[in-house]
């Protein structure tokens, strides 16, 4: 499994206003090009984005479910691409004084994903929540200003 943290200098209903936004889902997730809500009010368990993933002259076109929430403390997701299968994303916020840890826990669940998993398809999950839990961060700081320390 890939788990990832990363400390974002705001609180967790920041953080979570972040996530919680289905328009911004872009903004902090490495890949998709463009997302938009089907259904339901997101984050709400069932809810789901449409997204598309552009690699070159291929798109991948992908949905996202939510599986698990606990408003302002947890997001679970499963990530579909028909050919590739499905992933969960697991999303975790605790309070850190007046900061967030996320963690990041991924790993896929069926299909080739599943199938081809090894420590090199790790390796590159690990890259790929670098990336992520960066952008969400730099995303929640703006939206939301950053903390000031005394």
């Amino acid at each position: 499994m890939a788990v990832r943290h990363q400390l974002i200098r705001r609180s967790p209903r920041a953080v979570w206003a972040v996530l919680a936004d289905p328009d911004a889902y872009g903004e902090w997730v490495v890949g998709p090009s463009e997302s938009a809500p089907l259904d339901g009010a997101w984050p709400g368990v069932g809810s789901r984005l449409r997204y598309a993933v552009r690699v070159g002259p291929w798109s991948l076109d992908g949905v996202t479910t939510v599986r698990h929430t606990e408003p302002g403390r947890e997001l679970e997701l499963e990530a579909s691409f028909k050919a590739l299968g499905t992933a969960r994303i697991f999303l975790q916020l605790r309070r850190w004084g007046e900061e967030t840890l996320v963690v990041c826990d991924e790993h896929p669940l069926r299909g080739i994903g599943g199938t081809l998993h090894n420590p090199a398809t790790e390796a590159l999950l690990q890259l790929r929540h670098r990336g992520m839990l960066a952008r969400l961060a730099k995303v929640v700081e703006v939206r939301h200003g950053k903390v000031r320390h005394a």
